[in-house]
């Protein structure tokens, strides 16, 4: 997952840990050489859905897509939106593209990358969803500025943003679940917390499949929390 600085979010971030893990397999390398460059995210100019997919679809982002399957799941349920997945770690975005392949998406378009650099060159209020889940949580006091959920990418998030879409962030790591609400409790006049029922954000509404991370956080004994927030207008 991209770390980021805190401040500004015009500012240049660096990009920390790996970018690659285990050899990837002669099939993942194929798709790589020539199913990503077909559908991926142009490295310069502005970022459109009528560039990307060749009208004026609802538009989603998903920052950090780890393996896909969440992207792929929700690309698959709303075939006329569009979607933007976002991943710096290219075994990931292998794992990715073969559910692009068999799962025949043509609705989904991936940047290699940090997913500020995606944001950034997007119009303002022109995302219909956002999903942040399970990033990196960045446990240590000293590294909280690298975290995705800061005030600068939250800022720039929120002016992306339609009124009335939805941010959605996941997380089973307790010390990124305090900082996540502190975080958007500074943002309340951008945005406003969907889940109103006690204990809602334990459960999954419709249409949001649980990712591997969730799953993992489970078998290990810890408790996936998801929130959603409304963009207010």
């Amino acid at each position: 997952m991209t770390a980021l600085k805190s401040g500004d979010p015009t500012t240049i971030n660096r990009l920390y840990g790996r970018s690659s893990g285990h050899k990837l397999r002669k099939g993942q390398a194929e798709l790589v050489e020539t199913l990503l460059p077909a559908i991926a995210v142009p490295a310069e100019s502005e970022i459109t859905a009528e560039r990307l997919f060749g009208d004026d679809r609802p538009l989603h982002l998903e920052i950090g897509f780890g393996g896909g399957e969440h992207l792929a799941y929700r690309a698959d349920l709303l075939p006329d939106h569009g979607f933007i997945g976002c991943e710096p770690f290219i075994n990931g975005v292998a794992q990715a593209l073969t559910h692009i392949r068999d799962q025949r998406l043509a609705n989904v378009r991936l940047w290699v990358g940090d997913g500020l650099d995606v944001l950034r060159r997007l119009p303002d209020q022109s995302l219909t969803m956002v999903y942040l889940l399970h990033p990196d949580p960045w446990p240590k006091a000293r590294h909280a500025k690298r975290r995705m959920m800061n005030d600068g990418p939250v800022d720039l998030i929120a002016s992306k943003m339609k009124p009335g879409g939805e941010f959605r962030v996941a997380t089973d790591d307790p010390t990124y679940l305090n900082w996540l609400l502190m975080i958007m409790h500074r943002h309340t006049g951008q945005f406003e917390w969907v889940n109103t029922k006690p204990g809602e954000w334990l459960d999954y509404p419709s249409g949001w499949p649980e990712t591997r991370y969730a799953a993992k956080a489970r078998r290990q004994g810890r408790v996936p929390h998801q929130f959603r927030y409304r963009r207010l207008g």
